[in-house]
C-alpha cells in the first residue's frame, strides 16, 4: 500500500471518528433540548389555562353581583315572593337578565335548590336544580338540547328569610377550547365522565390534566364528579418531524463527511507544502460548514411547512408539496454544486447572463420570515448564479438572526442604478455599533454563539470578485442595510 494511500485512510479515520461522535453528541442533545422545551410548554400551558379559568369564573361571578344588587331593590320579584303575586313576572326574569348581562346559562333557586326561574328553559320551574358551589362544569338541558356550560353561584336574600341562589355561566363549546390552546402545536380537550362521544384518534395525552367538578343536570339535580381538561397532540405529526430531523440529519452528516473526506484527500496530496497552505484548509473547512448549512436553512423551512399543514390542513399537503417540490429541489442542487466545487477545492466563478429577481425567489423560496419588493423589468447582471445566491443567503441569515427571535422583519429590495443592479437587505434588528461594523468583514470575527466569523467575510470576497460593491447602513437598535451593486451585463 502506497504512503499516500496510507496517509489518506489515517487522515479519513481521524476525521470520520470524532465527526460520527460528535455528530451523534449533538444529536443527542437536540432531543434532550427539545424533549425539555416541549415540557416547558405543556407547563406554561397548564398554567395559562388555570389561570384563564380563574379569569373566566371571576368574570362570571362579577356579573352575578351585579344580578344580586339588582335583584334585591326589584320591588315586583319581592312581592312575587312575599305576597304570592303573579309569578309570570319571575318565570321570564332570568331570561331577560341572562341576555342583558351576557351570560349562556342562568338559573334563579329557592332555599331547597328548586328552580323559580330559568333563562334558558321556561319549563324547569319548582325543578331541582344543580346544587353548585364554586366555578364548575355543568351539562345543562334546553328546548335545544343539552350543552356544557362553566358556572358559578351566588347567594342573594330577598328577604331574611328569602333566600335564593343565582347559577350563572358561559357556554363551553369548541372555540372556548381553542382559546385555552395557546400553543399552536398543543391542542386542549374535555374528558367527561361517561362521555361516549369523545373520540382521541391520532391524539396523545401530555402533561398531567386539570380537574373541574362537573354535574350533569340534563335529567335532574345531577351529583358531583370530576372532568379533566386534557392536552393533546397528534401522534402522527410528531412521528412525521422526527422522521423528518433524523433524515435531513444525516443527510447533512453525509454532506460533511463527504467533504471531510475530500478534505482528507487534498490533505494528503500537500502534506509537504508549507504551514501556510495547511492554515488555509482551515479556512475551507469553515467555509464548507457555514455554506452547507445555508443550503439546509431552506430545506428546514419546507419541512416545518409541511408539518404544519399536515397538522393544520391535511388535505391539502399534495398540493402544498407541489408548490414546495421546487424550493427542496433547488436547495438539493444547491448542495450538489457546492459538493462539485469543493472537490475541485477551487471553484471557478463562471460570470454570464444573470436574473436578479429569479435567485432572490429560488434562494428565499415560500419564506414567510423574508419580505421582498423586486423591481420589475430589471436588466441580467453580469455574475456567477451560484456565487450571487451564496451572497444572498449569507447577508439574509444574517439578518434573520438579527432579530434575536423576536418580532421583525427581513427584507429584500432590488432596483435599477447607473450600470448596475442593486440587491438590498435590510432588517429590523439590533444594529452595530462603529465598533462592531469596523470588525464585521474581518476573517473569524464573529458575535453569534457557534458562529464561525466568516460570513460577512465571504459575501465581500464574493462580491469583489464579481466586480461589485458592498456597503453598509446600520444604527444601534434599528436595523441594517447591507447593498451589494453588480454590474450590468454589457
Amino acid at each position: 500500500m502506497k504512503f499516500r494511500t496510507r496517509l489518506l485512510i489515517s487522515f479519513g479515520v481521524v476525521v470520520l471518528i470524532p465527526l460520527l461522535v460528535f455528530g451523534l453528541g449533538i444529536r443527542r442533545e437536540m432531543s434532550r433540548s427539545v424533549t425539555g422545551q416541549y415540557e416547558q410548554r405543556v407547563s406554561a400551558l397548564v398554567n395559562v389555562i388555570n389561570a384563564d379559568i380563574a379569569r373566566e369564573g371571576d368574570r362570571i361571578g362579577a356579573r352575578l353581583a351585579t344580578m344580586k344588587n339588582s335583584l334585591k331593590d326589584d320591588n315586583n320579584f319581592r312581592n312575587v315572593v312575599v305576597r304570592g303575586a303573579d309569578r309570570s313576572y319571575v318565570l321570564d326574569y332570568a331570561g331577560n337578565a341572562m341576555r342583558l348581562s351576557g351570560l349562556d346559562f342562568l338559573q334563579i333557586q329557592d332555599d331547597e335548590g328548586r328552580v323559580v326561574s330559568s333563562g334558558h328553559f321556561r319549563n324547569e320551574f319548582d325543578r331541582l336544580g344543580p346544587a353548585v358551589s364554586g366555578t364548575t362544569l355543568l351539562r345543562a338541558a334546553t328546548a335545544e338540547g343539552p350543552f356544557l356550560t362553566l358556572v358559578t353561584s351566588d347567594t342573594v336574600y330577598i328577604t331574611p328569610s328569602h333566600r335564593f341562589r343565582l347559577v350563572g355561566g358561559i357556554a363551553v363549546d369548541s372555540q372556548f377550547l381553542a382559546r385555552l390552546a395557546r400553543d399552536p402545536e398543543l391542542g386542549v380537550a374535555l374528558a367527561l365522565p361517561r362521555d361516549s362521544t369523545r373520540s382521541d384518534s391520532g391524539k396523545l395525552v401530555v402533561g398531567p390534566p386539570l380537574t373541574l367538578p362537573y354535574i350533569d343536570a340534563t335529567d335532574g339535580p345531577g351529583r358531583v364528579e370530576q372532568a379533566r381538561i386534557e392536552i393533546t397532540r397528534s401522534a402522527a405529526l410528531l412521528t412525521a418531524l422526527q422522521r423528518n430531523v433524523n433524515l435531513w440529519f444525516a443527510a447533512a452528516v453525509l454532506v460533511a463527511a463527504l467533504a471531510a473526506l475530500l478534505l482528507a484527500g487534498w490533505l494528503s496530496t500537500r502534506i509537504s507544502e508549507p504551514v501556510e497552505a495547511r492554515i488555509a484548509i482551515g479556512d475551507i473547512a469553515r467555509q464548507v460548514t457555514h455554506d452547507i448549512k445555508n443550503g439546509l436553512a431552506p430545506l428546514r423551512n419546507v419541512f416545518r411547512h409541511f408539518a404544519q399543514v399536515a397538522r393544520e390542513k391535511p388535505a391539502d399537503l399534495s398540493q402544498v408539496f407541489a408548490e414546495r417540490q421546487r424550493t427542496v429541489e433547488s436547495s438539493i442542487s444547491y448542495l450538489e454544486t457546492l459538493a462539485a466545487n469543493y472537490a475541485k477545492l477551487s471553484p471557478q466563478s463562471e460570470r454570464k447572463a444573470t436574473d436578479v429577481n429569479s435567485i432572490v425567489r429560488e434562494t428565499i423560496g415560500a419564506s414567510g420570515t423574508v419580505r421582498t419588493k423586486l423591481a420589475e423589468g430589471l436588466p441580467p447582471v453580469s455574475a456567477d448564479a451560484l456565487v450571487l445566491r451564496r451572497v444572498i443567503e449569507n447577508l439574509v441569515s444574517n439578518a434573520v438572526d438579527s432579530l434575536e427571535g423576536k418580532n421583525g422583519t427581513v427584507t429584500i429590495t432590488t432596483e435599477r442604478g447607473k450600470n448596475i443592479v442593486r440587491i438590498s437587505v435590510s432588517d429590523t434588528g439590533r444594529g452595530m455599533s462603529k465598533l462592531e461594523l469596523d470588525k464585521a468583514f474581518d476573517d473569524f470575527h464573529t458575535t453569534k454563539p457557534g458562529g464561525t466569523g466568516l460570513g460577512l467575510s465571504i459575501v465581500r470576497r464574493l462580491v469583489l470578485d464579481s466586480n461589485g460593491s458592498l456597503k453598509v447602513e446600520t444604527e444601534t437598535g434599528q436595523g441594517s442595510t447591507f447593498i451589494v451593486e453588480i454590474p450590468i451585463l454589457s
